[in-house]
């Protein structure tokens, strides 16, 4: 028979439960443990039998979108091999209701029965042998065994999203490049048939490649099929920015083939997010205006989340389709909601803006910057900067989920206020522009629930398509620094060399401290 592979996804979706997953037949098997599986003897888990899974979804480990279904975020809680230790035909057992079966996984080793009592409902329990612990419980064991995250870790910068409207082959997209998997785990990957650890890269590769080609291949339209959707792009020639200095301007085709490019980058940043769309349908000289609400005539598979108070559907970039979607659309500008669309009164961010004045010169600017950097210094506060794409800086400090709006946008206003109190010559609390004498702006007031600020390596509407750009805290003493210097035909080259500098907001962990 050779070695069968099983697979315990842990799975937050409605509710919290265990996925049991064992291959026979040529499928997963499959069985919910709402409290998951136990070495204890003594401990009989309540499993319920659910439809077949494919094989491909054996190492899956990512987010399924929200509104499928299983909505929610999986990790590889154990995995392994497993062998009937009774039973020369697994799947006649469990057409019979007994299944007796040996694991050789990374937490769950010995023999094990699982007994169905009525209809989809089973029992799983561990037998007396020399694997069995008494008191075992799985939630102490919470790491992924194939990449060593926790289940929050890999829902806030997801590496794969499953598609289950795609072939099965197909059906894992890739969000972001691979991640770095600890040594003494990665032997999980590779159990069961032998196969390159490269080649979902490499077909991710050869797909974008691919999906480039077609969308150089048509003329002023066509029906691209990218990312796994089928969307139809128009107007591919039609110029969006003005070029700068002596570069040629922006088309809308190379918008795309950014968006194609970066799509993966950004998602982290939008998921789970409503996504406010600044739109400049007529290109980037236009005046632009919000659009919040999708329209009727968005397609039915974009992601969306309906808001309680208006009853509108917003868009939710939880795949990479739906930011190209966007962009198609005239949505230069992607603005993210600071919470997540299960908490909208909860930010997982707080947000400080500086906004020059028209007086502001970008060396009063750094100044105020490199004050907030020593105020975070001081107070133990991870946050990450990035210069506006325009003439400002914004800094993100992800926190746990948890205080109001009222509470950050305080936090905000009394570190702002401490940090203007040393230089009172540069900054203004006045509301009205005309008001502050052209100085900088300390803006708390975006610390509010539909309040946004741009994401990173979103462009802004200005010649060249400049893009708002992480930085690392020490480019602020960088005399070349420039708010606006990275632009959609540079910034990939950045991020390559440097990766991404505002990774360490996906970590929502952190509490904010008091402020005296």
């Amino acid at each position: 028979m050779g070695d069968l592979r099983f697979v315990v996804q842990l799975h937050r979706a409605r509710r919290v439960h265990y996925d049991f997953r064992l291959e026979m037949g040529g499928v997963l098997a499959s069985w919910a443990v709402p409290k998951g599986p136990s070495l204890d003897p003594k401990v009989r888990r309540a499993a319920f039998h659910v439809e077949d899974h494919p094989m491909e979804y054996v190492a899956f480990e990512g987010i399924i979108p929200a509104g499928t279904y299983g909505g929610g975020d999986v990790i590889v809680w154990d995995a392994g091999t497993w062998v009937p230790y009774k039973d020369g035909d697994p799947v006649a057992a469990v057409a019979g209701g007994e299944l007796h079966i040996e694991l050789y996984g990374e937490k769950l080793r010995g023999k094990f029965v699982i007994v169905r009592t009525r209809g989809d409902e089973w029992l799983l329990m561990h037998k007396r042998d020399e694997h069995a612990v008494d008191g075992f419980d799985p939630a102490g064991l919470p790491l992924s065994v194939l990449s060593g995250r926790s289940s929050d870790e890999v829902k806030a910068d997801p590496e794969f999203l499953w598609r289950s409207d795609l072939p099965a082959a197909r059906a894992a997209v890739r969000l972001r490049g691979p991640a770095k998997v600890p040594q003494a785990r990665a032997a999980v990957q590779l159990r069961g048939p032998a196969k390159d650890p490269q080649a979902p890269a490499a077909e991710d590769a050869q797909a974008r490649e691919e999906a480039l080609a077609q969308l150089d291949g048509f003329g002023e339209s066509g029906t691209w099929r990218v990312f796994g959707r089928e969307l139809r792009v128009t107007n591919l020639g039609k110029e969006l920015f003005p070029g700068r200095g002596r570069e040629a301007p922006v088309t809308k085709r190379e918008l795309l083939r950014y968006t194609l490019d970066i799509a993966p980058a950004v998602v982290p940043y939008l998921a789970g997010r409503a996504l406010n769309l600044h739109r400049y349908p007529n290109g980037a000289g236009t005046k632009g205006f919000w659009q919040k609400a999708l329209p009727g005539h968005a397609p039915e598979w974009l992601p969306r989340w309906t808001e309680p108070t208006s009853g509108s559907d917003h868009l939710v970039v939880d795949e990479p389709a739906a930011l190209v979607w966007a962009v198609n659309f005239g949505g230069l500008e992607w603005h993210p909601w600071t919470s997540r669309t299960e908490r909208p009164q909860r930010p997982s961010y707080a947000l400080v803006d500086l906004d020059p004045g028209d007086g502001t010169s970008w060396d009063d600017l750094l100044v105020l910057a490199r004050l907030h950097r020593t105020a975070f210094e001081h107070l133990g506060v991870a946050a990450r900067a990035k210069v506006s794409g325009r003439r400002g800086i914004q800094i993100w400090v992800p926190i746990a989920e948890g205080p109001g709006f009222d509470e950050t946008r305080g936090w905000v206003e009394r570190l702002s206020r401490s940090v203007g109190a040393v230089v009172p010559e540069l900054v203004s609390w006045a509301w009205e522009k005309a008001e502050r004498g052209g100085r900088a702006r300390l803006d708390f007031t975006q610390n509010a629930v539909n309040r946004t600020l741009i994401a990173p390596y979103s462009p802004r509407p200005a010649p060249g398509a400049p893009v708002s750009a992480p930085i690392d805290w020490d480019e602020l003493d960088d005399p070349g620094l420039r708010p606006d210097e990275f632009t959609i035909r540079t910034i990939g080259a950045r991020l390559a060399a440097r990766g991404d500098l505002f990774a360490g907001v996906l970590e929502h962990t952190q509490q904010l401290p008091p402020l005296r």
